[in-house]
C-alpha cells in the first residue's frame, strides 16, 4: 500500500522522521487517491519542501476542482507552468471556459510568458464560449508571437473559428498552413462536420483524397457524420465499403458513426446490420442504435434494445436517457420512464442537465402524469426555450389552456429566453384544447407583428383546428383559402373531420376534393368522407365514395395501439387473429363494452 510507504510521524516525538525530495516525487507519481495526496501534502508542509506544480498536476489528475483552485491561490508566485496546467485543466477536465479565460488574463497581468502550451487551451475556451471577437483578438496575439506557424496552435485556431461559425476564417488559417498533414485535414473536416458545415466537410474529404492523403478512422467518422446530416446514404455506403477495403475495425468509433449515419438516413436495417456485426459494443454504438429507432418511429425497438443494454455491462449516459425517454413518451411506457427518472436522479442529472429534465417533462406529460412533469419543471435551475415549450405543450395537451398561456407570460419575463415557432404551436394548441377562439386569433396575429415569427403550416393547422372545433367550419375554410402556404393534408384532415362532426356537407365536399388530390391512397380520408354523406342520409354518395376507394385499390389501415408491461411495449392491431391470447383479449373487450353500457355510455364503434 502507498500509505504504508509514507514516513510515520511519532506524535509524541519532537523530531519526526524527515522525508527526502526523491521520496516525495516518487510518492506523488504513485499516488492514486485524494486521501493519500492530502497526506503527501501534509508531509510537504512539515518538511518545508516546495513542489507546488507537481502537487497541482496530481490534484488535477484526481479531478478535485476546489482543492486545485485553493492550492493554486496559495502558490506565492505561480510560473508559466502553473498557469498552463490550470488553463488546460479548466478547459479540458472541467470545461469551465470563463474561469480558464480569467486565469489567462491573470497570467498576462503577472508578466508570465505565454507560449504554444498556453494558446491551444485558451482557443478551446473561446470556442466553447462562441466568443468570436475575443477569438480574433487572441489570434492577433498568436500571430505577434509567431505561434501561427505552430501546427497544434493552427489546428486549434481552425476549431475555434468553426465553433464560432466562421467558416471563411477557419479556411484561411487552414490554407496558410505550409505543410499540411493528416492532422491538419482532420481538424478542418471534423470541425466542419461537428459544427454543421456538412457539405463543406464532404468537399474537403474529396479534396484531401485528391491531394494524396489516405483517410484514417477519425476522418471517416467525421465524414460519416456529415453524410448522416445531409441524409446522403449513397455516399455513406461508399464510405462503409472504404472501411471494409482498409480493414478498419468496425468495433471502433467508425462503427458507431456508421450506425448513426444509417439511422439518420432512415435505413434502420443497415444500421442494425452494422450493430449486430460488432463483437464489442461501446456505449456510443448503443446510443446511436437506440436513437435511430426512437427518431424513426420505432419506439418499441428502441425500448427492446435499451432493455438489452441494461442486461449487458454497459451503463446508460445522458444521451441514452434522452433517447429512451423519447421512446417511452411515444408509446406511453410510464413504468420504464419512471425507472429512467430514478436512474437519472441517482446520477444527479435531473437539475444539472437541462436536456434530461426537459425529456422527463415531455415523457411524463405524454404518459398522462402531468403532476410529475410540473414537479420536475418547477425546480429546474436552467430552463431553455425547449424546456418552456415542453411544459407549455404539456399544459395544452392536458386541457389547461389558461395555465399554458400563463406559462408563456412567465417565459416572456425570462429575459434570456426568446419564444420560437415551436412555442407558438404549443400556445395555439392550448387555445385549441380549451376552445379559446379569440385568444387564438390574437396570438396568431401577434406572432409576426410582435415577435417576428412567420407562421408555418403547423400554426395554420392549429388555427383551422381551433375554428373547426368551435363549429366555425365556414370561417376555417375561408382561412385556408387565404393561406400563403400550400395546402397540407393534415390541416385539411382536421377540417374534414370537423365537417363530419358538424354535418356540413357543403364545406366537406370542398375539402374532400382537395384532400383526395393530395392523399389519394389515404384510406382515412375516404372513410370520413363516406361518413359525412351517411350522416346527411346521402347513402348513394357514401356508396360512391366506398366504390372509389375500392377502384383505386385503397384498403383501410388497421388501428394500432400499445401497452407497456414490465418495461416491455406490446402492440395490438385491429383485426389481428394471430395473437396467442386473442380469445382472452376479445373477452376482456366485450366485458368492458358491457360495463360501459351499464354505466350509461354508448360505445362509438363506427368512427372509421
Amino acid at each position: 500500500m502507498l500509505k504504508s510507504k509514507l514516513p510515520k510521524l511519532k506524535h509524541k516525538s519532537l523530531n519526526p522522521q524527515p522525508i527526502t525530495q526523491i521520496q516525495i516525487l516518487t510518492l506523488l507519481k504513485q499516488c492514486n487517491s485524494l486521501k493519500t495526496l492530502k497526506q503527501i501534502h501534509t508531509q510537504l508542509l512539515i518538511n518545508s519542501l516546495n513542489h507546488p506544480n507537481h502537487l497541482l498536476s496530481k490534484l488535477i489528475h484526481l479531478q478535485d476542482f476546489h482543492y486545485s483552485i485553493l492550492h493554486f491561490s496559495q502558490i506565492p508566485k505561480p510560473n508559466e507552468f502553473s498557469y498552463n496546467i490550470m488553463i488546460r485543466a479548466l478547459t479540458s477536465t472541467w470545461e469551465n471556459h470563463p474561469l480558464a479565460l480569467e486565469f489567462y488574463l491573470k497570467m498576462i497581468k503577472s508578466g508570465e510568458k505565454t507560449d504554444k502550451y498556453t494558446y491551444p487551451f485558451v482557443l478551446k475556451a473561446i470556442g466553447g464560449l462562441r466568443s468570436l471577437n475575443l477569438g480574433r483578438t487572441i489570434h492577433g496575439s498568436v500571430f505577434k508571437l509567431g505561434l501561427d506557424l505552430d501546427e497544434h496552435t493552427s489546428h486549434c485556431l481552425i476549431t475555434m473559428y468553426l465553433k464560432c461559425g466562421e467558416l471563411g476564417c477557419s479556411r484561411k488559417v487552414f490554407d496558410e498552413i505550409p505543410d499540411k498533414d493528416l492532422v491538419s485535414w482532420n481538424s478542418m473536416i471534423s470541425g466542419c462536420s461537428g459544427m454543421g458545415f456538412s457539405k463543406e466537410a464532404v468537399e474537403l474529404f474529396e479534396e484531401m483524397k485528391d491531394e494524396g492523403f489516405e483517410p484514417c478512422e477519425r476522418t471517416l467518422a467525421s465524414v460519416l457524420k456529415a453524410c448522416g446530416d445531409l441524409v446522403d446514404k449513397e455516399m455513406g455506403r461508399k464510405l462503409e465499403m472504404l472501411v471494409e477495403e482498409r480493414g478498419m475495425e468496425v468495433e471502433s468509433f467508425v462503427g458507431s458513426a456508421l450506425v448513426n449515419m444509417y439511422g439518420k438516413c432512415g435505413d434502420l436495417v443497415s444500421a442494425r446490420r452494422v450493430f449486430d456485426g460488432m463483437k464489442k459494443r461501446e456505449l456510443a454504438v448503443w446510443n446511436s442504435m437506440i436513437t435511430g429507432y426512437a427518431q424513426n418511429g420505432q419506439p418499441e425497438e428502441a425500448i427492446k434494445l435499451f432493455n438489452a443494454m441494461r442486461e449487458s455491462t454497459t451503463e446508460p449516459d445522458k444521451y441514452t436517457i434522452a433517447a429512451v425517454l423519447s421512446a417511452c413518451a411515444s408509446v406511453g411506457a410510464l413504468k420504464l420512464g419512471s425507472w429512467v427518472d430514478d436512474f437519472a436522479s441517482r446520477k444527479g442529472l435531473i437539475n444539472r442537465n437541462v436536456y434530461i429534465s426537459t425529456a422527463l417533462v415531455d415523457m411524463y406529460a405524454k404518459c398522462g402524469n402531468l403532476d410529475r412533469a410540473i414537479k420536475i419543471f418547477q425546480p429546474m435551475l436552467h430552463k431553455n426555450v425547449v424546456s418552456w415549450n415542453a411544459m407549455i405543450s404539456a399544459m395544452a395537451s392536458h386541457g389547461h389552456g389558461q395555465e399554458a398561456i400563463e406559462l408563456f407570460h412567465r417565459m416572456l419575463d425570462e429575459k434570456e429566453v426568446t419564444p420560437n415557432d415551436i412555442t407558438f404551436v404549443g400556445l395555439l394548441s392550448a387555445c385549441v384544447h380549451t376552445g379559446l377562439v379569440d385568444e387564438g386569433r390574437q396570438w396568431f396575429n401577434l406572432m409576426e407583428t410582435k415577435f417576428g415569427i412567420v407562421p408555418r403550416i403547423e400554426h395554420y393547422s392549429c388555427m383551422v383546428d381551433l375554428l373547426a372545433r368551435a363549429g366555425k367550419v365556414e370561417e376555417a375554410w375561408e382561412f385556408i383559402e387565404s393561406m400563403p402556404e400550400e395546402l397540407d393534408a393534415v390541416l385539411l384532415g382536421a377540417l374534414l373531420n370537423a365537417c363530419r362532426n358538424s354535418k356540413n356537407v357543403e364545406i366537406g365536399e370542398k375539402v374532400m376534393r382537395k384532400i383526395l388530390e393530395l392523399e389519394p391512397l389515404n384510406s382515412g380520408n375516404y372513410v370520413i368522407s363516406s361518413k359525412i354523406y351517411v350522416n346527411s342520409n346521402r347513402l348513394e354518395d357514401a356508396a360512391r365514395m366506398r366504390g372509389l376507394m375500392k377502384e383505386r385499390g385503397v384498403s383501410k389501415t388497421p388501428g394500432c395501439s400499445w401497452i407497456e408491461i414490465d418495461g416491455q411495449a406490446y402492440d395490438f392491431h385491429a383485426g389481428d387473429r394471430l395473437h396467442p391470447e386473442t380469445l382472452d383479449l376479445n373477452w376482456v373487450i366485450d366485458l368492458m363494452l358491457e360495463e360501459m353500457k351499464l354505466e350509461g355510455y354508448t360505445p362509438i364503434i363506427d368512427i372509421l
